[in-house]
Formats: C-alpha cells, structure tokens, sequence
C-alpha cells in the first residue's frame, strides 16, 4: 500500500469518526432541548420560567427533606424544645409561616396568576442546632433548623426573620426540585461528551466554562429570588426589613475580606446583597403596612 492511500484510509476512517461524533452530540443535544422545553412553566411567586422535570413532585421532595432532616438531628446536636433561644426561634418561625399564604397570592397577582400554594402539604418545624457556623436552611417540606452561630451575627429578632424568611422561600419555590432537573441536564452533557469520545481534559475544560458561564450564575439568581420572597415574609410578619442591611453588612465582615469573587460562588456577594435588598426596601415596608396586623416582637433578642 502506498503512503497516499494509507493517507486517505486515515482521513477517510477520521471523517467517519468525526461525523459519528457530530450525530452523538446532535442526538443528546436534541434530547436535551425536549427535556428542557416540556418541563418548563412559570412560575407564580417570581413570574420567571423555572425548568422542574414534572416527575419530580412536591411529596418526593418533602419525603427527601424530611429524610435529609432525620439525618441531620442524628449528627448535629439540637437544643431542647423548652430552651429559650428554642423558643424564640420556633416564634419567629411561627410569625413568617402564618404570612406565606398572603405573601404568596400578592406575589402572585402581580405577575397576573395564582399561587400554588404547595405549603399547605408542608409539615413545619424548626430546630436549633448548637453549632459555631452561621447558617440555617430549610427543607422541602418545610423542615428547618438554624445554628447557635447565627445568633451574634443576626443580633435581633429582625435580622433572624430576614434570614429565616430567605430560607423557607427557597423551600416555596422549589429550588431543590429546580436543581435536581439541571443537574439532569448536566449529567446528559456529561454523557454525552463521553459517547462522543471527547477526552477528559476537554470534557473538564468544557464542564467548567459551562459552570462560570451557567450553574453558577443560575445558583446566584436562585438566592437573589429567596432574597425577595423572604423579605417580603419578614416585613408582613412585622419585622422590620432594614434589619437586613446591616445584617449582610455584618456578614460581610465575617469573610475578613477573604470570601470568593462573586462570579465564581453561588451566593451573591454581600455588597451586592445589599444594593438589591436596598432596592426592594419600599416594596417591603409596603407589605409591612398592608399585612402586618400584630404588633411586638419585632426589637426582642433571637
């Protein structure tokens, strides 16, 4: 055989395997854009257009929450229900519960459509777990807890409403359920970089463009979203939203200067925390003069 049709072999047998490459590559990304496309709806606390795979119900997700919860009770250490902190805790929680469904028809009507009110299948708790971090969560279904840490950090009553409010609304709107579907989506890119026979330093290159580019933006945009609901809680709660200002002013200084760039974290950065929620602050105090019907509370020690 000469060196030119040993040449044209070759290229010949590339092209076939570039093509078969190309086909791999349009076949998932075809599977992928229908996944994406019948999964979608609007939804009605934001007004935007969330993907959430329609398999993916709010029972399975309360049903994980509450499995994630046990799990956490038997390795964290919770203080007893009758502790003082436990209590005031479990009043503010009570205080934001009681408004998720006003808050939620009023966020709703604005964007012209009706809430879904996936609460009312919630089973709510709250604990607090003796812990330095400086943080809290709550779960689908409803299921919360907020570390000792928080507590000189948050300093007041309002401030813990803020965040506490931030966390139920991740719960309300689905941003578990929202993230399941794109790490989906994200295994289906994987898959199919690999049955292309992408090798794994362009499969990682691309992975990561896709993360800067994509997942971490969506993550940012997901707590700006908690940000506004959960405010909105703690004002018709009647807690006072300025509170929260000078509490992500505080978390601000926990990081000593040492936090991520914003563009690589999945939380905005402080800074930007609080021009948004500045921004939002008339919005607030609207909703503190419209829904809060109760008076006190508000300046007591978390």
């Amino acid at each position: 055989m000469s060196d030119d049709q040993g040449a044209g072999r070759y290229a010949g047998g590339a092209r076939r395997r570039g093509g078969l490459r190309l086909w791999v590559l349009l076949v998932f990304a075809g599977y992928a854009a229908w996944y994406w496309f019948s999964n979608r709806s609007i939804d009605p606390l934001t007004g935007q257009t969330v993907v959430i795979d329609k398999s993916i119900s709010p029972e399975q997700e309360k049903a994980l929450g509450l499995q994630s919860y046990q799990q956490i009770l038997q390795q964290e250490r919770p203080l007893p229900a009758d502790a003082e902190v436990s209590r005031q805790v479990e009043a503010i929680a009570q205080r934001l519960i009681a408004k998720v469904p006003v808050v939620s028809d009023a966020l709703a009507d604005e964007h012209g459509m009706q809430a879904s009110h996936i609460e009312k299948s919630f089973d709510w708790a709250v604990t607090v777990l003796q812990s330095d971090e400086a943080n809290a969560f709550c779960l689908p279904g409803g299921k919360m807890a907020v570390y000792t840490g928080l507590l000189p950090v948050a300093k007041n009553a309002d401030a813990m409403a803020v965040v506490m409010g931030h966390e139920i609304a991740h719960a309300l709107l689905r941003h578990g359920a929202q993230r399941m579907t794109r790490g989906k989506l994200e295994q289906l890119g994987q898959m199919a970089g690999a049955a292309s026979g992408m090798d794994q330093q362009t499969l990682q290159t691309v992975m990561s463009a896709y993360g800067y580019g994509s997942a971490l933006p969506y993550a940012r945009s997901q707590e700006t979203e908690a940000d506004e609901l959960g405010l909105m809680l703690a004002a018709a709660a009647c807690f006072d939203p300025r509170e929260s200002v000078p509490l992500w002013e505080r978390m601000g200084q926990m990081s000593g200067g040492k936090a991520s760039p914003e563009f690589a974290s999945t939380h905005p950065s402080a800074g930007t925390r609080i021009q948004q929620l500045e921004a939002l602050m008339p919005k607030a105090l609207q909703y503190q003069e419209k829904f809060c019907d109760q008076a006190g509370g508000a300046s007591s020690r978390p």
